[in-house]
């Protein structure tokens, strides 16, 4: 009998960074789908991999002096190296810079143009560097994206462009005929009705700025934009051609879910359809956008301070602990929450007591009053039914959850089965009956029920935390079986344990907070040394005075300059000065700052600067400008 089908993926990671532990549950989310399928008998393929174009990209590999392939080369090897150690079971890791998928994004490109999908234009408005973003004048306020709300800059470039709104009509039927296309269902109505009702304009797929993504074949002044390259992944992954596809793509399309992050969304639930309907493909079945992982309330940032990276909590809490956390804290449709604090009460209440605890009591139990083997002996009490009954609906329960991609439900009811088994323990009280050699029956028919019950956690924790569930399958001597397999409550036989060896020991809190503070210190900055003594005499040649910022924009091809207009109380002067990163144009404009006034003019970036701002230098490597009283009169002198 033919297996069923089914392939799953990520969304490729972006090449810019390390992958911080947000973007890393994506991935373990999609393996624990994977796994499960496997599990239930499907004939799994996952695919991951990341998306390497861009001017972002580009402009990082200028600033470090290497090549962007170099670069991508770099971040890349780190994404699969964090992918492996979460223990990922992809079946596949695609890279957009691989040969046959530049091929195939080449042949997608030119088959949409020469069908009248993509034609030429030009390209005027806003654009968004990190999120590789077009936007309009209506959709830009105050000069920042909308999306991450960083700076945006005017962009005019000849351009090709996708006929959207060709195809807005048949994408919204389709989404109104299968109502689980895009999940959970709130994400289904942002969609439709920010972006399809409203209309489609048409979509900006190439540009002529910059030169690191795949080159237009017929228009070497053009590389494809994001759009096509990014997203046709999931079909070259598979061996998709225009001129003809291979058998992976013929065996495993349309996939039956995409598993992404609920901010990129639109791309995949109205942009991807969109072109797989102007190249004659199926549509995936279902689109799932989960939530963010915060850092308390707050969205990972490196400028704030709040990354947590993957690999430094394996350091400290193990490969599957930390499956686990990601799993269990992200709700189905809210963001969930990360803090050392909150994996570490996780850790010592679910793993270490109700499942370690557990685990470790009943084998080492097994051990002590059975040498080991036990048999099912038939003296049975009420509470052996409800035991029995609540793993075997455990397993429907999980089944259920889990095809509805609510991990995290599934992973408490796998809990509260250990709990329950616990719970099973108190009610039996193993310990009192060894005491009584005419109990000794009863006292093997609850080991047995015990070591039952954990075979059924063990075999459904698999997709979650592998090691451990193999580890548990070890020291309770079952042998390994799928999900589909599992069943029955075994009522008869025997078993033969290994040795009680600890899964998860306790963490003391305090002891474990203090010592990641102590490794997550920032570096103390040096203080600069002070400078030579001056006389007054030197000190006076400097003519500090206070101005008010009246004008100010980012200077040109440049991320780090803003130019500032000052009014000196007499007159206007334009000075230029590296506080782009700190300070936003409109945060500026009013306030009162001093300024160097007789430093000779000087020429930053082609633009001519007459002063300098006072500032001071931060620990993080940044600075903060010195704001004069607002009481204080334009043009006062600072002695």
């Amino acid at each position: 009998m033919e297996q069923n089908k089914f392939y799953i993926t990520t969304a490729i990671a972006y090449t810019s960074r390390k992958p911080h532990i947000g973007n890393t549950y994506e991935v373990v989310l999609t393996d624990a789908i994977a796994r499960f399928k496997r599990s239930m008998g499907f004939d799994v393929f996952f695919l991951t991999g990341t998306d390497e174009h861009g001017q972002k990209i580009e402009d990082i590999a200028k600033e470090q002096g290497i090549t962007p392939k170099e670069y991508v080369d770099g971040v890349a090897g780190e994404i699969r190296d964090i992918w492996d150690l979460m223990n990922s079971s992809y079946d596949k890791f695609i890279r957009t810079t691989d040969d046959y998928h530049v091929d195939a994004v080449q042949k997608i490109f030119k088959k949409l143009y020469e069908q009248g999908d993509i034609y030429k234009g030009e390209y005027e408005g806003w654009y968004c560097v990190p999120c590789e973003s077009f936007f309009t004048d209506t959709q830009i306020e105050n000069g920042v994206c909308p999306d991450c709300g960083r700076p945006v800059k005017k962009t005019n470039e000849e351009a090709y462009f996708f006929r959207m709104s060709k195809y807005q009509d048949a994408l919204m039927k389709h989404i109104e005929e299968n109502p689980e296309f895009i999940q959970p269902e709130s994400r289904k109505k942002e969609m439709v009705n920010n972006f399809l009702k409203p209309g489609l304009q048409d979509l900006c797929v190439s540009r002529s700025s910059f030169k690191w993504g795949v080159p237009v074949t017929f228009d070497d002044k053009h590389v494809i934009y994001v759009w096509i390259d990014a997203l046709s992944n999931y079909i070259t992954a598979l061996g998709y051609s225009p001129d003809g596809s291979g058998e992976l793509y013929n065996k495993y399309w349309p996939a039956d879910v995409h598993i992404i992050g609920k901010d990129i969304l639109r791309f995949h639930t109205i942009y991807w359809p969109i072109m797989l309907m102007a190249l004659g493909e199926p549509l995936p079945k279902k689109v799932f956008g989960h939530p963010w992982l915060l850092f308390g309330t707050d969205k990972m940032s490196k400028s704030k301070g709040n990354v947590i990276y993957a690999d430094d909590l394996v350091r400290h809490f193990g490969v599957d602990a930390v499956r686990y956390y990601v799993l269990r804290e992200m709700p189905f449709a809210q963001d969930g929450t990360i803090t050392y604090e909150t994996i570490i009460a996780r850790f010592n209440a679910d793993l270490a007591n109700t499942l370690g605890n557990l685990v470790n009591r009943t084998v080492a139990m097994a051990n002590k009053y059975f040498g080991g083997t036990v048999c099912f002996k038939g003296v049975t009490e009420s509470c052996d039914g409800e035991l029995k009954e609540t793993a075997v609906k455990t397993r429907s329960a999980v089944e259920e959850k889990m095809n509805e991609y609510r991990v995290a439900d599934a992973l408490e009811e796998i809990i509260s089965l250990a709990r329950r088994s616990n719970k099973y323990i108190d009610e039996t009280e193993p310990w009192a009956l060894a005491k009584d050699e005419a109990k000794r029956d009863r006292l093997e028919t609850v080991l047995f029920n015990l070591l039952e019950s954990i075979r059924f956690i063990g075999t459904l924790l698999y997709p979650f935390m592998p090691e451990t569930a193999e580890k548990i399958i070890a020291q309770i001597g079952a042998s390994s079986c799928s999900i589909a397999e599992l069943r029955d409550f075994a009522e008869d036989g025997s078993k033969t344990v290994g040795s009680a060896e600890v899964l998860f020991a306790r963490i003391d809190e305090a002891k474990k907070l203090e010592e990641l503070a102590k490794e997550n210190e920032a570096p103390k900055k040096e203080v600069n040394p002070y400078k030579d003594e001056i006389t007054i005499d030197d000190f006076d040649k400097v003519d500090l005075r206070v101005v008010k910022i009246v004008e100010c924009e980012p200077v040109k091809k440049s991320d780090k300059l803003l130019r500032l207009i000052v009014d000196t109380g007499e007159a206007t002067r334009q000075i230029v000065s590296g506080i782009a990163k700190e300070y936003k144009p409109e945060e500026l404009i009013g306030r009162k700052v001093i300024l160097v006034s007789n430093l000779k003019p000087a020429k930053l970036r082609g633009v001519e600067s007459n002063g300098m701002l006072l500032a001071a230098d931060m620990p993080d490597g940044g600075c903060k400008v010195i704001f004069a009283d607002d009481a204080i009169e334009e043009g006062s002198q600072i002695h």
